[in-house]
């Protein structure tokens, strides 16, 4: 027995002693100026802006081909003759039916004339008469209907000449000289194409942008296309319009966009593949900080749980913690403020702003209720509609509800860009939570409006770090208990690392 006391006495030891220092699994980052360039990236191929498909509206024989393809023509100009013998006939069928429907029609009205006279003298009777009104009518429409006849077969004998309706290129010619072609008019396939024209001045690409991209592109972004023909050389565009029919490619769904490029040298032709890159947005020198440092309202505990931080503490930090103007600008911001600062019951703010206070509420009452907010008590009602009126004086979103939810004025960006996040802070060597605002960005740094300055430095929690803090733990559990394991934990739950990112 005296034996295994040593044995007992060095496992006492090894359990009593001092616990290895806390891993501190977060790196300070500082707040810096970068340029921020959003783009969205996508291919395409070229297409006509204007594209034309030319028909004829007469039947018959094609005599003459006066284009070919590559050809720009103008307007007006003759491109393809028909044989105009069958047309010409029908014209002057019109014509002799025409002279006919006339005849009928002085007929008729002779005939009414005359049942009119005959009914006033009772020789016939009313419905003899009616009958001449009939006959009128109908050589009366039978004139109209020649008429149109006649009209159409000079449109068709016309159409023998076929001409350009635009100014544009032949991109594709159907036809040879010899061909029998059929009308659109007078057939049900909708008639022979004679070719194919463009306007290749102006010419669009349709690509595919990503859903998750699409948000970020509307109509009037510019935007460069370059093609393999010309790799050295970008053209500029612009978005012309954005599909409302998305479209599904391998379980991804992707949206049409159309840019539109002009192509006065007519370097660019249909068929090209291309390669399109919308500029979204471009921020020259502004504050920006990594993503990984943002934080929402619903991972804020867990961060902070891992900084050493409380529930309480992250509430009283964030309601303390007022959004200021970015980088430079906060100096005027308050210069700007308090010349601005409105007359009657006000209040001024941490950062030099002054905001007017409801009636009957005096800056005691606010800042009581703002303390009872950071000591985590929640306000009453009458309080939470005071903390309401107070916010919406200060440009802020209102509502007091949660730590943070308040007085923050919003800045004028684009909905599509940035939003309102938290982030950790180093404060006299300490980790803190801040509101700040986001702009621009482009996946890896966001652009900060307010909230920060060059002189802080933020917190950030790689994503390997919870992992290598358990691996630490399970590697000092194991030396103390010699690699036998603890009863109720899994041998080898920290095996599967990556690579330590957490500096200490």
């Amino acid at each position: 027995m005296p034996k295994k006391l040593p044995l007992l006495v060095l496992c006492l030891a090894a359990c009593s002693k001092p616990a290895a220092p806390k891993l501190q699994v977060y790196q300070s980052v500082p707040v810096e100026r970068r340029d921020i360039v959003v783009s969205a990236r996508a291919n395409g191929t070229i297409q006509p802006d204007t594209l034309v498909e030319v028909k004829s509206q007469a039947s018959g024989e094609v005599l003459q081909v006066r284009v070919e393809t590559g050809q720009v023509v103008r307007a007006g100009d003759l491109m393809v003759r028909i044989d105009p013998r069958i047309p010409k006939n029908n014209v002057d069928q019109a014509l002799s039916q025409l002279e006919v429907a006339k005849a009928r029609l002085v007929n008729a009205q002779t005939q009414k004339d005359r049942s009119e006279a005959l009914l006033k003298s009772q020789s016939i009777t009313q419905t003899e008469y009616d009958q001449s009104v009939l006959d009128y009518a109908t050589a009366k429409a039978g004139v109209v209907t020649a008429q149109v006849n006649l009209q159409n077969a000079q449109i068709t004998l016309d159409q023998t000449d076929v001409r350009a309706p635009i100014t544009g290129t032949i991109v594709e010619l159907d036809v040879e000289r010899g061909q029998v072609i059929s009308s659109p008019i007078s057939t049900v396939g909708g008639g022979t194409v004679l070719l194919k024209m463009a306007d290749l001045n102006r010419v669009q690409v349709s690509t595919l942008v990503d859903e998750t991209d699409i948000g970020k592109i509307q109509p009037g972004l510019r935007a460069t296309v370059t093609v393999n023909a010309y790799p050295n050389r970008p053209f500029d565009g612009q978005v012309l319009k954005i599909e409302p029919q998305a479209t599904i490619q391998q379980n991804v769904t992707m949206f049409p966009v159309l840019v539109r490029i002009e192509n006065r040298e007519g370097l660019l032709k249909p068929g090209m593949n291309s390669d399109v890159e919308v500029h979204v947005g471009r921020r020259d020198s502004v504050l920006a900080i990594p993503v990984g440092a943002l934080r929402t309202q619903r991972d804020v505990n867990s961060a902070a749980g891992l900084m050493g931080l409380t529930e309480v503490e992250v509430k009283t930090q964030l309601a303390a913690s007022e959004p200021k103007p970015a980088g430079d600008t906060a100096v005027k911001a308050r210069v700007a403020a308090t010349a601005a600062k409105p007359a009657g019951n006000t209040m001024s703010l941490p950062d030099g702003r002054t905001v007017a206070l409801p009636p009957g509420v005096t800056e005691d009452q606010v800042k009581a209720i703002f303390r009872k907010r950071m000591s985590g008590e929640d306000p009453t009602p009458a309080e939470r509609a005071i903390l309401r009126q107070v916010f919406q004086g200060m440009g802020g979103s209102g509502g007091g509800g949660g730590a943070g939810s308040g007085g923050t004025r919003r800045p004028t960006t684009d909905a599509r860009f940035g939003g309102r996040y938290i982030v950790f802070v180093k404060r006299q060597g300490k980790p803190y939570a801040v509101n700040i605002t986001t702009g621009l960005t482009d996946l890896d740094y966001s652009e900060v409006t307010t909230g920060l300055t060059l002189q802080d430095s933020v917190l950030i929690l790689p994503s390997a770090s919870l992992i290598q803090q358990q691996k630490d733990f399970n590697d000092r559990m194991a030396r103390v208990t010699g690699g036998g394991g603890i009863p109720g934990m899994t041998a080898g739950s920290g095996s599967k690392s990556s690579t330590p990112s957490a500096r200490p």
